[in-house]
Formats: structure tokens, C-alpha cells, sequence
């Protein structure tokens, strides 16, 4: 039996990693793996005025299991770091993966990475949501190359996952490996002088499960939408686009009466109590360095796409659950709608893709990031071209003359199991 140490943000958390995290540990365990996730306490520096933790779902992901959650990294204290190599060198396992999404954590996770490499023989994967950031700063290039450079083996979700990674290691030599390790790119007659990369996918989520029973119409009555239902699931980010989806939307609206927008989600930035003091402080503190590091371009503090419903006069046909969405409550949105939107300016392997593969729902996304990978225009949802209105659109009325039959989406999601990934991981 294989001992598995999986790094990353425990189901506590909110978010697609910590979902992630926690259906990669279940489909390891389920194949025989012993199976242990060693969580953050704290992601991120302190001063950053978010709550990251999940308050909203109740059930336990884990039941049912024998997998072992230890909370225990707090990317504040390095003295945690120090403790959090040792638990995991005294349990000894056989490989370690890494969830690698974002670079401001590349100082904890490369210091671990590192230690464990110097004091074990255990196999140190990272596995890769992300290698170019979606919302830069000026020190992402040195924290990518610090962490990104201690792995023995990266697993990438898409080729253009790949292509970032060896811009950033333009000097490196990768062998390309799919999912039965067998070698896609690269010199496999040169293997011990390169680094292995296994190109997978974002596996489907079956964490959530479609209600039988589900009554669609009496949802669509109860929620106040029409015939046609048009969603955007998740949190509200500059980089997915919102305000696109608005505005090609309200072109849509404008002709038709047929047709709802249904948004739910959190926006990102704003979950503290804002008349709090500690609230104020974090955001002067954090605005403050935001200045001096982040591209002005990629600033988010003034992002706020739901004003455009008011100003675009389609009120009547938006409706906005401006939340958290606990894991309970997935299914109903999924199950209401007709489609799922992500017209996003740029992407990385989507959770909210993933999970409307779970629903059989189409997707109308953007030609940007991998989405052209697993996307076919036309078969199994449709392509826009990023940042064009008019594109935009020009697909969401296509999909209505010509809907995606389910079964084609049905097609893609059986490629992307996570029996199929997590057997990828364990075969050496």
C-alpha cells in the first residue's frame, strides 16, 4: 500500500483548491492509497482582508474514510513550517503532492519542498493549477523559480500550463509524459538528465451530486428566471469576466424575454465586516503594498460588475445570489440552468467547468487559457472570442438556436475521471 502526503487547503476552506485537495485524497484512498492532507492554517499573509474559510457548507467530505487531516501550516509562523516537514517525514510517505496555485505562497511551500528533498527520498510532486498568475505582482517571477525549482515531477492540467512552465525554465530540459507515463514530448533516451512533467486535466467533480428529483420549473418559478437560463458560478474576480457577461447579456435581453442571467457568488474581496477596525487596518495596509507590487491593470479594489445591472436597466432578468455557496446548494444552480458562462480574459483549468461536466451543462466560454483543449465549438459548448462583446453575444444566441445535446458534454466529462488521475499519480 502506497503512503500518499497531499499539501494543501483542508476542506475547512473555501474554494476550488481545498475542493480539489479533498476529492484527489478520496479518489487516492479509494484505490488503495493511505492518504493524508496536511493543510494550511493560514494561506496567506495576515494582513489580507479575507475570510477564507468555508462557514457555509455542513456536511463532512471525509466520512467514511480513513484519511487523516492534519492542520498545521501557517504561512505567517515559520515555525510551523519547520513542524510541518517533520510531520510529514513521520509519516513517511511514498510520494508527496503539492497543490501549487498561486506564487504568493511559494516561500512556505518551496522551504518545505526543500527540507524534505535535503532529509528524505520521498517524491516531491507539484501539482500545477497555475504557473503564469492571473493577477500579477513584481515578485511572482522570484517566487515561482524559488518554489517551482525544488519538485522531482510537475502534473500539469493543460499544454499551455506546460508552455508557461518552461518559459519560466527556459533553460531546463522536460519530458512530456501522459497519464500512462508514456512520453508525449521530449527525449526519452535523455531521461535522467530532464524533469518529468504529466500532462492530465482537471478531473470532473463528483462531489456533487445531481438531486433525482430536482424540479427544475418549480426552482425557475421560486428563484423568479425564465425560460432560458444563462449561469455564472463562482467567485467574482476581475479575471472571469463578469462584467463581460453583463454586458454581452444585456444585448441578448434587449431582444429577447425568454432569457435570465443567474449569478451566484462571492465577491472575493468582500467578506470582512467592513466597519470593523481591524478590517480598516488590513485594507490600508494591504492597499498600500498592493501599490507598490501588483500591476495597476490587475487591481481588483474597485472591481464591481453588478453595478453594470442597474446601469444596463436589466434588473428584471439578473438574478444575484451574492454569497458564499455552501456545497449543499451546489446542485440547484447547476440543475436550474441551461448553460454555464466563463467568459473569462484569462484561465487556467476551471473548477466551475469541471463541475458543470458533473451536471452534463454546456459551457460558453472565452478562446482563452485551455478552454480550447476540452471545449469544442459547436459539439460540446461554444467559443467566444475574448474581450468581444459582440462575440460573446453573438454565442450566447447560437446556443439558444442551436442548443449542446447533454450527452456530448457527457463525452468530455468520462476523459476526465478521477480514477483515471489519481491511478496517473500512483503508477511509478
Amino acid at each position: 500500500m502506497k503512503k500518499i502526503v497531499i499539501f494543501g487547503p483542508g476542506p475547512q476552506f473555501k474554494g476550488g483548491i481545498a475542493n480539489y485537495t479533498t476529492s484527489l485524497a478520496k479518489a487516492l484512498n479509494k484505490l488503495g492509497a493511505e492518504v493524508s492532507i496536511v493543510s494550511w492554517t493560514q494561506q496567506y499573509p495576515s494582513i489580507i482582508p479575507r475570510d477564507f474559510i468555508d462557514r457555509s457548507s455542513k456536511k463532512n467530505l471525509l466520512e467514511n474514510t480513513n484519511i487523516k487531516v492534519e492542520y498545521i501550516t501557517n504561512y505567517n509562523n515559520p515555525i510551523s513550517w519547520n513542524k510541518t516537514v517533520n510531520y510529514i517525514l513521520s509519516i513517511n510517505p511514498d510520494k508527496i503532492v503539492f497543490q501549487w496555485a498561486i506564487s504568493i505562497q511559494g516561500l512556505p511551500m518551496g522551504w518545505i519542498a526543500n527540507k524534505l528533498k535535503q532529509k528524505s527520498n520521498i517524491e516531491i510532486i507539484f501539482d500545477l493549477h497555475v504557473v503564469a498568475q492571473k493577477e500579477g505582482s513584481k515578485i511572482d517571477n522570484f517566487l515561482l523559480k524559488y518554489a517551482l525549482s525544488k519538485p522531482h515531477t510537475f502534473i500539469v492540467h493543460s499544454l499551455k500550463t506546460f508552455e508557461e512552465l518552461k518559459k519560466v525554465f527556459s533553460n531546463k530540459n522536460f519530458i512530456l509524459l501522459n497519464e500512462e507515463k508514456e512520453v508525449i514530448e521530449g527525449n526519452e533516451f535523455n531521461f535522467s538528465n530532464t524533469q518529468k512533467v504529466i500532462k492530465l486535466f482537471h478531473p470532473v467533480y463528483d462531489m456533487f451530486v445531481p438531486d433525482q428529483n430536482f424540479d427544475k420549473e418549480k426552482v425557475k418559478q421560486e428563484l423568479g428566471l425564465k425560460k432560458n437560463v444563462f449561469l455564472f458560478f463562482g467567485f467574482i474576480r476581475k479575471y472571469k469576466g463578469l462584467h463581460n457577461v453583463i454586458k454581452a447579456f444585456a444585448k441578448l435581453a434587449n431582444e429577447r424575454d425568454d432569457v435570465s442571467l443567474l449569478i451566484v457568488g462571492e465577491s472575493f474581496w468582500n467578506t470582512l465586516d467592513e466597519n470593523k477596525f481591524s478590517t480598516k487596518i488590513k485594507k490600508i495596509i494591504f492597499d498600500t503594498i498592493k501599490k507598490i507590487l501588483v500591476r495597476s491593470k490587475d487591481d481588483e479594489s474597485n472591481y464591481r460588475p453588478l453595478e453594470l445591472i442597474n446601469e444596463y436597466n436589466i434588473q428584471n432578468k439578473v438574478v444575484v445570489v451574492n454569497r458564499y455557496v455552501g456545497n449543499e446548494e451546489v446542485a440547484k444552480y447547476f440543475q436550474v440552468a441551461d448553460c454555464n458562462i466563463l467568459f473569462y480574459l484569462v484561465a487556467t483549468p476551471s473548477g466551475v467547468e469541471s463541475m458543470a461536466y458533473n451536471f452534463k451543462l454546456p459551457t460558453l466560454a472565452t478562446r482563452v487559457g485551455h478552454f480550447p483543449e476540452t471545449i469544442k465549438h459547436g459539439y460540446n459548448g461554444y467559443l467566444a472570442e475574448p474581450e468581444n462583446i459582440d462575440s460573446m453575444y453573438e454565442v450566447m444566441k447560437e446556443f439558444l438556436s442551436n442548443p449542446i445535446p447533454r450527452e456530448h458534454v457527457a463525452e468530455q466529462a468520462e476523459k476526465m475521471s478521477w480514477q483515471i488521475y489519481a491511478n496517473a499519480i500512483l503508477k511509478d
